[in-house]
């Protein structure tokens, strides 16, 4: 199947909500605006009035904001199908920024698609709701992580966290994904020095539980891996089978 925002976004509504045939049709006729985003780019900035939703078809992004004095927090990243600024359809403005990590091909669609389509297809306003509701339970995922588990510890859980995200969407066969990361967007996100998640790396990587090269990310030991993050895929909510049950039974084994 083509890789089109429609069908990606599909494929991750169906993830976390049931979808019948005349909400897919629905989803299908959705107006959408294709552009090719550059790494480093902005794609919303904090502060901005938008109008429109941006799924994201390829690529990786993140959303952060930045201190007083210039230090940026990273707050979120994003994979395909993912619907970052959702909430944009109920704030006046943006709170943060927006951008792309690596080259990226994003869907625009206009706010007054989605909140029609909303209005029509109750179902698939359900499954949005329910979209924004599963974004606010990684952000509590990640605020425990900063502020009660090591460096060592919640690196691990993003490593899961991303690879089970993209398993969702074909894109981790293996447990082997694309991570498109520098260590200065991980400390960001992590909240450590570059050095320091340079260090966590190199202790993973000695201990068998991952091998990083370059841009790919090799998860050798998932069960250790997953120990170390205190891990549990259930605060992701997906509904249809990737092996939720048979990942947690590795770990209580």
């Amino acid at each position: 199947m083509e890789k089109t925002a429609h069908n990606i976004l599909l494929t991750r509504l169906k993830l976390v909500a049931e979808i019948d045939g005349e909400d897919e049709a629905a989803l299908m006729a959705l107006p959408v605006t294709v552009r090719e985003i550059d790494s480093g780019i902005d794609i919303v900035s904090e502060g901005q009035r938008v109008n429109q939703c941006c799924v994201l078809i390829d690529g990786f992004t993140y959303r952060y904001r930045h201190t007083l004095d210039g230090k940026r927090q990273i707050i979120a990243f994003h994979v395909s199908g993912d619907i970052p600024d959702l909430h944009s359809l109920h704030v006046n403005y943006m709170d943060h920024s927006f951008a792309a990590t690596t080259p990226s091909r994003i869907g625009f669609v206009p706010h007054e698609a989605v909140w029609n389509l909303c209005v029509r297809r109750p179902n698939v306003a359900a499954a949005l709701w329910r979209e924004t509701l599963i974004d606010g339970a990684i952000f509590r995922e990640w605020i425990v992580g900063l502020g009660r588990l090591s460096g060592l510890s919640r690196t691990a859980h993003l490593l899961c966290e991303l690879a089970i995200r993209m398993r969702a969407v074909g894109l981790a066969p293996d447990r082997i994904y694309r991570l498109p990361l520098t260590q200065h967007e991980l400390a960001d996100a992590l909240g450590l020095t570059v050095v320091t998640v340079n260090r966590v790396l190199r202790d993973l990587r000695l201990a068998g539980l991952v091998e990083r090269d370059r841009s790919r990310m090799i998860i050798r030991d998932w069960a250790g891996l997953v120990r170390l993050g205190e891990f549990d895929p259930q605060y992701l909510h997906f509904r249809l089978p990737i092996a939720m049950d048979e990942e947690r039974a590795r770990v209580q084994a």
